[in-house]
């Protein structure tokens, strides 16, 4: 199994931009989807979730700025967010429970990462 993020980049402050990531592999399902975020010298930091049931969750610096969505089709989560802040710098990662195996009956529960993607706000 693994997690592909794609999206980030740089943009100024006030400005929008979006994250995606697509899980891979012998994926059965997917439970909770995160995302994090670690800026220089600080601890990554836990933005926002998103549950099997589409109940979302997010860090309150992001609230009403930041959206969070998954596709069960297509087995992917994406982070829409706006009026970036500099604070929002940083490079984020795509987190997921997912359970995964050959078929039900050997089913199994793990936990993983995508690769980070920088996202930059600044004039």
């Amino acid at each position: 199994v693994q997690l592909q993020a794609s999206g980030g980049g740089s943009v100024q402050p006030g400005g929008s931009l979006g994250l995606s990531c697509t899980a891979s592999g012998r994926i059965i399902d997917i439970g909770i989807w995160n995302w994090y975020r670690q800026a220089p010298g600080k601890q990554r930091e836990l933005v926002a979730s998103i549950d099997s049931r589409e109940r979302t969750t997010y860090e309150e610096s992001v609230k009403s700025r930041f959206s969070i969505s998954r596709d069960g089709a297509a087995k992917r989560s994406s982070l829409e967010m706006n009026d970036l802040k500099s604070e929002d710098t940083a490079v984020y990662y795509c987190n997921a429970d997912v359970y995964w195996g050959w078929g039900l009956a050997e089913a199994k529960e793990s936990n993983f990462w995508g690769q980070g993607t920088q996202v930059t706000v600044s004039s």
